[in-house]
């Protein structure tokens, strides 16, 4: 008998696993270029913590993230405003029960957030390099994949009230974003933010005068690396959302592939031309803040718009990224060492407003304020919430490490090894006065 074709939805689906598949390796980027621009005596921490981060977001996301997140169509609160339904959390129970993993959307969902959560939390470790204690990095990631991360994602990915404003007051599609500009960049390089500024910035980074050092990374080729393999790991993700959150089908991976790509790349030469400009020389951290950063923005309208409309959204981002390091540094005094804030944060928020500017819905209107109000809630929900969750974490349990182990060095303080033994590294700023 010859071979019977699966169906459409099967192919979809199986197409939509192995793009996940793929997803890890953005994780391992992110770490990677988190390390590389991080200390060389805190180099095998940071490893550890991404490893300890991406297990303790997948269990909780598994207990009990899933259950408030959902999934398009699943049970689900909601509140009647104004004569309209608004949903606000999912009803799923906890530790994923009543979801087979079989290939259903339930379960495409459920893998996503898992894999989605991971990459979130990763974020904010950029930003809390060489001097955030590993077991308080484990309890922020749980608050971010118990907390902030699945109330973000029902409201957008899961039919909740923010992708709910097209059909409740006709502001075009309601809020969109296929492969988590906000939902993961943006919700993580937030949390970055409010670590960054509950941590305060390393000793060394301010003189008394508050002007900023330059505390270069201690190795660009993983930085640059992390770069490349991120992108592999970025195809997955906004593949497998375009088609999850999206309704987009098999044939548009190629779509979403070509923009991705054309995306970071416009934003990395972007930040290369503008460092090359002000300072003489390009600039190797910058360039590779604004490779992520491109990446960020991508995620937005990767499924919505041609590669012509991804180059100009990266061209953009990679002006947005490189000045906004310079301006959290300068003037909010944001020691910020992997760049997370302006490349997740400030990416993943104009890749939520790309949207609204470059995508085209024949017969709807007000795709922009739909998606404005996703960026207002961002900014006045979702900062406040993982800002207060961290700030009370840290009122019982301090999450920056004591000076001595910051001198030290975070593998030795806290791991009792570092990650290039063979070398002996001394900290200067502790013995300036």
């Amino acid at each position: 008998m010859p071979a019977i074709m699966p169906a459409r939805s099967d192919i979809t689906a199986l197409l939509c696993v192995f793009c996940m598949l793929l997803i890890p390796a953005a994780g391992a980027g992110l770490a990677l270029m988190n390390t590389g621009l991080g200390r060389t005596r805190s180099a095998a921490h940071l490893m550890m913590c991404s490893l300890c981060v991406v297990s303790i977001s997948a269990l909780v996301y598994v207990i009990c993230g899933f259950a408030w997140q959902g999934f398009p169509g699943g049970p689900a609160h909601a509140l009647t405003l104004g004569g309209k339904g608004w949903n606000w959390i999912a009803a799923q129970p906890f530790f994923l029960r009543r979801v087979d993993m079989d290939g259903s959307s339930a379960s495409l969902a459920a893998l996503f957030g898992i894999l989605s959560v991971g990459l979130a939390a990763l974020i904010p470790l950029g930003s809390g390099t060489d001097r955030w204690r590993l077991s308080a990095t484990c309890i922020s990631t749980a608050l971010l994949a118990g907390v902030t991360f699945p109330l973000f994602a029902h409201w957008a990915w899961a039919g909740g009230w923010l992708a709910q404003l097209g059909e409740n007051y006709k502001l075009g599609r309601g809020f969109l974003d296929a492969g988590g500009s906000g939902t993961i960049q943006a919700v993580g390089g937030l949390t970055a933010l409010s670590v960054a500024w509950i941590l305060g910035p390393r000793h060394g980074k301010y003189s008394h005068e508050g002007i900023p050092a330059a505390i270069p990374g201690h190795n660009s080729v993983l930085a640059i690396f992390g770069c490349m393999l991120a992108l592999v790991g970025w195809w997955g993700l906004n593949s497998a959302g375009a088609m999850l959150f999206s309704g987009a089908g098999p044939g548009t991976v190629v779509r979403v592939a070509a923009n991705t790509l054309m995306c970071a790349a416009a934003s990395a030469l972007m930040a290369a031309v503008i460092t090359a400009v002000r300072f003489g020389k390009p600039d190797v951290s910058l360039t590779a803040n604004g490779w992520v950063g491109g990446l960020a923005a991508s995620s937005g309208a990767c499924a919505f718009v041609g590669p012509v409309e991804a180059a100009a959204i990266g061209i953009l981002g990679g002006m947005l990224v490189t000045l906004s390091v310079e301006w959290f540094e300068l003037r909010m005094t944001v020691d910020d060492p992997g760049g997370a804030v302006s490349a997740h944060a400030m990416g993943g928020i104009w890749g939520v407003l790309a949207v609204g500017i470059f995508a085209y819905f024949p017969g709807t209107s007000d795709q922009w304020l739909a998606q404005v109000v996703g960026i207002g809630t961002l900014l006045g929900f979702v900062l406040p919430l993982t800002y207060g969750l961290n700030w009370l974490v840290d009122r019982v349990y301090p999450q920056r490490v004591a000076a001595e182990g910051e001198r030290q060095g975070m593998d030795l303080y806290e791991l009792g090894a570092g990650a290039y033994p063979e070398f002996i590294t001394h900290s200067e700023e502790f013995t300036q006065h």
